[in-house]
């Protein structure tokens, strides 16, 4: 009796088992394109640049980034309140299904603290998203000026 009760349970628990939602969205999907870093001097903060595009069906979150050159790599956005300019802290950028954001100066972008990094170098920059997975990046880092033909 035991075994018919267990080959009965089995196919229930794995039905229940099964996953009920759609699939979660991969960063394989979303790609960053002109991607840089404005450094100032090291006691100043930096900041990071780029267009996200979502070439998926699914619309994906960033909810986070970070690099060894920054004591801290954060998601902020510049604001402009009746005429005084604003940054503040974003929790998450979404990226709509076969659509772009762009972390570009006066809007999104990232913000590290305490950067550790010079002008003509590259840094390492981690993309994490909502689905736990990460897109790797190998980003140049310019001066004041930002890159050449801007």
């Amino acid at each position: 009796m035991k075994r018919f009760l267990c080959l009965i349970a089995l196919p229930v628990l794995l039905g229940a088992a099964a996953p009920a939602t759609a699939p979660a969205p991969s960063p394989a999907n979303v790609h960053a394109a002109h991607a840089w870093v404005r450094y100032l001097l090291p006691n100043l903060p930096a900041s990071g640049y780029m267009v996200l595009t979502n070439t998926g069906d699914i619309t994906t979150k960033l909810v986070s980034a970070s690099s060894a050159a920054c004591s801290a790599l954060m998601l902020h956005e510049s604001i402009n309140d009746s005429g005084t300019a604003m940054m503040t802290t974003v929790k998450s950028l979404t990226i709509p299904a076969h659509g772009q954001v762009s972390l570009a100066q006066g809007g999104y972008h990232l913000m590290c603290m305490k950067p550790k990094m010079t002008a003509g170098g590259k840094i390492g920059i981690t993309l994490s998203f909502a689905d736990g997975d990460n897109l790797l990046l190998l980003v140049p880092v310019y001066g004041p000026g930002g890159p050449p033909n801007q």
